[in-house]
């Protein structure tokens, strides 16, 4: 197996190592492209290849979304407002900030620490109300892009590659068009499953140098004769900013319905896992699934993480909301993680 290489200039060095340190395991380097300076400013077109600045990973943008960010790190005060106790933490404004949709290149899949097998969502477009998985699909904040110019006459491997975009016609400089654009069959793809794609609300909070965002999807509902049953998604990323290492022990959520109902999970690590965050692997990024008997709720809740020096602390997640959209839902109940 290859390592991933890229040319750099002295400022972006960094991103170089963290990519050598990701599969350290490994012996050989292949240089697949040349970085190019990050927008500060405006936003990546559709066929932008890029590398993502925690995981690691090559991609390639399909769109964006805009989603409104409530970040309790930040000061909640502005000029003009009421003096209110937003920043320990009850009311949080959003502030507009730029995602995008990403297709992961397959090769790095088994490299990167996120669950990258899937993105899970219903549609309606028949009766049977199938569950959908998309592999390899992610959700990324424009500061983790880093853009580049690929040096591969196949500069990514994903099954939706070819269908979704396509060599662009038009591209006359390479820093300034984009490499690939999108196929009627992305257009079309785009928006008929756009309910369970949008990425609106995204939700930040740090606790002793660990910091835990939270992007939650509504799924559907599976209705019965006897009840109906709401289903949402929520992916989980967390991101050790210190110098100590630290592990996942245990998660504690509590999840409330507008129903009137107040569920308490306990358990070990999280999706199978207790996830050590380290210098060289400071992140972790899973997904995993809630359901409730009401079209709206809230989650929130703790994380038990343990540091290097022995010391232990409850990592704070922050609260976000669970608000129901179309029709559908999935078909076996997975566990809450």
């Amino acid at each position: 197996m290859d390592l991933v290489c890229v040319t750099v200039q002295q400022k972006l060095l960094p991103v170089s190592l963290r990519l050598l340190s990701i599969r350290r395991h490994y012996a050989r380097l292949a240089e697949v492209g040349r970085l190019e300076t990050p927008k500060a400013e405006g936003k990546y077109d559709t066929g932008q290849l890029i590398l993502h600045r925690v995981f690691g990973y090559r991609g390639v943008v399909l769109f964006p979304w805009l989603a409104r960010v409530y970040d309790r790190d930040l000061p909640q005060h502005r000029e003009g407002d009421e003096e209110t106790n937003a920043g320990v933490g009850k009311e949080v404004r959003g502030r507009t900030h730029t995602f995008y949709q990403v297709l992961i290149d397959q090769r790095d899949c088994p490299y990167i620490r996120a669950q990258t097998e899937a993105v899970t969502f219903l549609g309606n477009q028949d009766s049977s109300r199938s569950l959908y998985a998309i592999p390899g699909l992610d959700y990324v904040a424009h500061e983790d892009i880093f853009p580049y110019v690929s040096a591969e006459k196949a500069p990514l491997h994903h099954e939706l590659f070819d269908k979704f975009l396509g060599p662009n016609p038009n591209r006359v400089v390479d820093f300034l068009d984009p490499p690939f654009v999108a196929q009627d069959t992305l257009k079309a793809w785009q928006n008929k499953n756009h309910p369970w794609l949008e990425l609106s609300d995204v939700h930040k909070e740090t606790t002793e140098n660990i910091r835990v965002t939270v992007i939650p999807f509504y799924m559907g509902c599976k209705e019965s004769h006897a009840s109906s049953v709401y289903w949402w998604r929520y992916c989980i990323r967390l991101e050790n900013l210190g110098s100590l290492s630290v592990q996942l022990r245990e998660r504690h959520w509590r999840i409330f319905s507008l129903s009137g109902t107040l569920e308490t999970v306990r358990g070990r690590g999280v999706v199978g896992q207790e996830p050590a965050l380290t210098k060289t692997l400071p992140a972790f990024q899973y997904s995993s699934h809630v359901s409730l008997q009401a079209p709206s709720g809230h989650m929130w809740g703790t994380f038990r993480m343990e540091r290097e020096d022995g010391y232990t602390f409850d990592c704070r997640i922050p609260p976000f909301s669970l608000e129901s959209k179309a029709e559908g839902g999935p078909a076996t109940p997975p566990e809450t993680a």
